[in-house]
């Protein structure tokens, strides 16, 4: 039986409303931390702070877009009055245990459980330093009256960094290293490093305007994290099932624990369950789909580049999905798509996709289909994105190796069946698709960089968010910005979409044409294409500007109550 490896905090009173409010509603110092048990029932909470099921698969920025966009991508965020990302009682409550642990007489037990708790605070760490750059450094819980801690100015984001390297490094010193997908283990420790320092490296590195040193030791520490779990952890690219192996790494109920490092856990038994499945299907919640500049990145199945082909911009959805990459017909319905379990080929459903490339990741057999009734395990770390950290690390640093890559990206192309990247020729022959998308990748290396880019996007889609957090520590932030769009129309019409034979879509104008067993859409309002009858890409939230400052939008603001509650505090520039 699967392990739920997350407790409610509030089942073992560990909710605090702030920095210096004590847990002791249901524990005591005096009683607690007497025994292993107690170190590992407090420690169980912390995992409440891993992502949910949705804030896994939920991904909205450019990769998968719906039919409403995010805030941050209207260029519409304001100073919230108080909130928005703020919050400290996780920390409070990581502090509260490290203050208290060593009451436990087990001095390996203290250890043990002080490094996940290090680890947790590292990972805390991390997300408040990306979404508001400094912020203020607090190691022990914060006594009542205490005002200089309370009044305390942001710390630099240099001294917070180096205080979640010394977390991180001690997690992976003292954890286990038997490999546990349902548990925090030193390959998790390490997973988190490479994660953490890949983005603090490259954010270093594009963002000149914060002058913030160490680019260079942030990207060493990445490659060697890496490294250790590539040579020393036994995990592999899972490729059991070479031709559906990628979707059934994400469609399996259990995660597959020879590639999965860390998941959270899902379970008819337990009534635990979560929405993917509906999710893709309805228009309840948005109707994702992926966007075409993601679908045209796809290679072909020879490794060559789809938008070097002549009229790539104008080919039909059944010509355009034809010896592609395979992780697209992994990810999104293509000709021929049949349900797990099923053998009735199914077309996109405009109804559950505002793009037309309606997504499958993660989707598993039909009777998961119901409202908020899915079992399949989220991956939250796993080795594929790991071999990506070390390639692009060593990209950026200008060291990378055709070995490197044939240790690293070259087992993610393997398990589809694609060409190695060639190193030297993507540097002498950088593709132009993606050099006009990524402004910031320059010089001799920019070629490999890019291909390190466009398969970070291709395997990660959809996962984790990672492609916000990328296009932020990139600089990249004008690609919000573009127009959204998916597939191509000529016009209005009717269209087989998989060239069975059969009319599966009418785009129309004046009177509903009736079509037996055809999806039938309105041009203009239902469906809507860039030059109106006269043809186009599908357009998404045309009505809508979108706007990203690069004054300020690399970073969120803090709100306005904490700032007048603390005099010390100085708001992020320009907000």
């Amino acid at each position: 039986m699967k392990k739920i490896f997350y407790i409610i905090a509030l089942s073992i009173g560990l909710v605090s409303c702030d920095l210096n409010q004590l847990p002791l509603d249901a524990i005591s110092p005096v009683t607690f931390f007497n025994t292993e048990n107690d170190l590992l029932l407090y420690t169980n909470s912390f995992y409440n702070m891993l992502p949910s099921a949705e804030d896994v698969y939920n991904e909205d920025v450019d990769n998968v877009v719906k039919n409403s966009l995010r805030e941050e991508l209207q260029g519409t965020r304001i100073v919230p009055t108080s909130g928005g990302g703020w919050t400290w009682t996780d920390l409070r409550n990581i502090n509260y245990f490290l203050a208290n642990s060593a009451k436990c007489p087990d001095p390996a037990a203290v250890a043990r459980y002080n490094g996940l708790a290090r680890f947790f605070r590292a990972y805390f760490y991390f997300n408040m330093v990306k979404r508001f750059g400094d912020v203020p450094w607090y190691s022990n819980p914060i006594e009542v009256g205490d005002e200089e801690m309370l009044t305390k100015a942001r710390d630099p984001r240099t001294l917070v960094m180096d205080s979640v390297m010394a977390d991180v490094n001690y997690a992976i010193s003292t954890l286990g290293t038997t490999r546990q997908v349902n548990s925090i283990t030193k390959w998790t420790a390490l997973a988190l490093k490479s994660r953490i320092t890949l983005f603090e490296g490259t954010f270093r590195k594009y963002h000149q305007e914060f002058n913030l040193p160490g680019s260079e030791q942030f990207l060493d520490e990445s490659i060697s994290a890496s490294e250790e779990i590539i040579k020393s952890s036994g995990y592999s690219i899972y490729n059991a099932t070479p031709a559906t192996a990628y979707l059934k790494l994400f469609s399996s109920d259990n995660a597959i624990e020879s590639e999965v490092i860390l998941a959270r856990d899902f379970s008819d038994a337990l009534q635990v369950y979560h929405n993917l499945n509906y999710y893709t299907m309805t228009a309840s919640y948005g109707k994702p789909g992926l966007e075409k500049q993601l679908v045209n990145s796809y290679l072909m199945k020879d490794g060559t580049r789809f938008t070097s082909k002549p009229g790539y911009q104008t080919m039909s959805f059944y010509d355009e999905t034809q010896n592609r990459d395979p992780r697209l017909s992994q990810t999104i319905k293509t000709p021929g798509y049949t349900r797990i379990g099923e053998t009735t080929p199914l077309v996109p459903e405009f109804g559950g996709t505002v793009t037309g490339y309606q997504l499958i990741k993660f989707v598993s057999e039909p009777k998961w289909d119901t409202f908020n009734k899915d079992i399949t395990d989220m991956p939250i770390f796993r080795y594929a994105e790991v071999l990506l950290n070390f390639a692009e690390a060593k990209a950026e640093k200008a060291t990378l190796t055709q070995p490197d890559l044939d240790r690293s990206v070259k087992l993610l192309r393997d398990r589809v069946g694609m060409p190695a990247i060639d190193l030297a020729l993507s540097n002498a022959n950088p593709d132009p698709y993606l050099a006009a998308q990524y402004n910031q990748v320059k010089g001799e290396n920019a070629g490999i960089i890019l291909e390190i880019r466009r398969e970070r996007r291709v395997e990660l889609v959809m996962e984790n968010f990672f492609r916000w957090d990328d296009l932020l520590r990139w600089k990249e932030g004008q690609l919000l910005t573009r127009q959204f769009k998916g597939m191509y129309f000529p016009g209005t019409g009717n269209f087989d979409l998989d060239k069975d034979g059969k009319i599966d879509l009418v785009i129309y104008e004046g009177t509903k044409p009736v079509v037996a067993g055809a999806q039938i859409l309105k041009l203009g309002s239902e469906i809507v294409l860039e030059n109106g009858n006269a043809g186009g890409n599908i357009v998404i939230n045309n009505h809508i500007v979108k706007k990203f400052n690069e004054a300020k939008d690399y970073l969120y603001p803090i709100p306005t109550q904490e700032i007048l509650l603390n005099s010390r505090l100085v708001q992020n520039p320009n907000w």
